[in-house]
């Protein structure tokens, strides 16, 4: 290992997790789906509105309010939290039917804007008949958070390379991100929790005076729905899920998933990029293309290829296809990106040409991912030996060459405090859609599969030979969108699963 001792590193990193998982008391938290009783302060608050400053909600005459939540619902009495949500009347007063809360994904993403996620897709009858409400989870955007971690990277999910030192490098990197976030402030960083947002949900359901919550989420969005049904099932009302995790692969697992299925992504892009040499000169076959950008990943790893001042590596180098391949709307942006990179390898240092290589640098320098850290790690434990992730990242080399590194590489999870409760498992019965696209390389098709099957009474919708990650998309499919639209407008499901079609050609 180039002088280092794995024994050395691994009883180092061992030590890291020892003193993080003691960085803070495990806190009691409220039984799953249980109503809290006699919380004056929480309860009988007055909400008090106000303009969000939000360009696409003030356009649509929304307003904005915080909600005060106990960070931790087994202590009432203890800290506070507030968490920053958005309203948006319903067009037609006289056919109000209640509200359609949503989340945007991430975990970590901010969904205070419900307009900019759902403004372009929802129909008129849907605007007509719900208050859209929008929320920043606890932990995220407005609601309370404990701020930036001081990471010396941008994201913790990146590839650990073509060697073992490039994983002993990630490992004890993935220690020290681990340990900048939780020192900050252990007690509340612990709480920033899935099941925590379900009640925070709920209490903002009773703030606004509504029986049910009808709900939109997509990916990561997806598990907090499914999180809120198991919980607050009676609260339930209609549920639209799109682009599904399974809850029993969260968070880890889901990762995992994303080898294999970044893997499909590239091979069906790798079949457009063929069709397209005589412009990107990236191989004139699918196998020459996929070639191509296994050459590229090993050039990479001997000399990294430095673009505005950012060495891109054999770390790096697979996260930003990642980052491209979940859509096939992206076919041009993806290969713009690897002919810019592949023109730049083996040379000296070089400016980025394009504005969207300047921005992916941009990204990889100055942004900080570590909210999704703080929620996933909060909410389900990962396994702590270094060992078992560079087993895994071995065994998959020969069927994920490109991928198999990101998808199982270490994560600052490894060296994460234990949860504060045990993730919620969900199996229920309660009425839902499911959209899943077959292709989806984020939230692989399985996924979608398993929740339909862990949650008996819901139909899904399948978006049929389509490598995209988010079904319910202007321009995309009308049967998608129509299917949806009219659950939500009418309270309908379809009477079996369905599949649909794209409007247009994908490839």
């Amino acid at each position: 290992m180039r002088g280092v001792s794995a024994t050395v590193l691994w009883r180092s990193v061992s030590i890291v997790a020892v003193v993080l998982m003691a960085a803070a008391p495990v806190s009691g938290a409220v039984p799953e789906g249980a109503a809290p009783t006699g919380w004056d302060r929480y309860y009988q608050q007055r909400l008090e509105w106000k303009p969000c400053g939000v360009e696409n909600l003030d356009k649509a005459g929304g307003e904005c309010a915080d909600v005060l939540a106990p960070m931790d619902y087994g202590q009432p009495d203890g800290r506070t939290v507030t968490v920053a949500i958005s309203r948006v009347h319903a067009t037609d007063p006289a056919r109000r039917q209640g509200i359609l809360m949503s989340n945007p994904g991430g975990p970590g993403g901010s969904g205070l804007d419900s307009v900019d996620l759902l403004g372009d897709v929802l129909s008129p009858d849907v605007l007509a008949t719900h208050d859209l409400i929008g929320m920043d989870p606890r932990g995220v955007g407005d609601s309370t958070h404990t701020g930036r971690c001081g990471w010396p990277i941008s994201e913790m999910i990146h590839s650990a390379g073509l060697d073992l030192l490039g994983f002993a490098q990630d490992t004890v990197l993935s220690a020290g991100m681990a340990a900048s976030c939780v020192v900050r402030d252990p007690e509340m960083l612990r709480q920033f929790t899935t099941s925590n947002t379900a009640r925070d949900m709920d209490l903002v359901r009773a703030l606004l005076g509504e029986q049910t919550i009808d709900y939109y989420g997509d990916s990561y969005g997806t598990y907090l729905g499914a999180v809120f049904t198991q919980m607050f099932p009676q609260r339930s009302g209609r549920i639209v899920l799109d682009s599904n995790i399974d809850p029993d692969r969260y968070w880890e697992g889901l990762v995992q998933d994303w080898g294999p299925a970044d893997e499909a992504a590239l091979d069906n892009w790798a079949i457009w990029a063929a069709t397209k040499d005589d412009t990107y000169r990236l191989g004139g076959t699918p196998q020459q293309v996929r070639a191509t950008i296994e050459e590229l990943v090993r050039t990479a790893h001997r000399q990294p290829i430095v673009i505005d001042g950012y060495p891109i590596d054999d770390h790096w180098f697979p996260f930003i296809l990642h980052s491209l391949l979940h859509s096939y709307r992206l076919n041009v942006a993806v290969a713009e990106t690897v002919r810019e990179i592949a023109d730049a390898a083996g040379g000296p240092p070089t400016a980025s040409r394009s504005t969207r290589m300047r921005a992916i640098v941009a990204q990889l320098r100055e942004s900080e991912d570590s909210v999704l850290a703080q929620i996933a790690c909060g909410d389900a434990g990962a396994p702590r030996d270094p060992s078992w992730y560079w087993r895994n990242i071995e065994d998959t080399r020969a069927t994920q060459p490109v991928f198999g590194a990101l998808g199982n590489n270490i994560q600052p999870c490894a060296f994460w405090p234990a949860p504060v409760e045990t993730p919620t498992v969900v199996r229920n019965s309660v009425p839902a859609l499911l959209l899943q696209a077959t292709g989806d390389p984020r939230t692989p098709y399985a996924h979608g599969v398993r929740l339909h099957q862990l949650m008996t009474e819901s139909r899904l919708v399948t978006l049929q030979d389509v490598r995209i990650h988010l079904t319910f998309r202007p321009n995309l499919s009308t049967c998608v969108n129509n299917t949806i639209n009219t659950y939500l407008a009418e309270g309908t499901l379809p009477t079996e699963d369905l599949t649909c079609t794209a409007d247009k050609p994908t490839q």
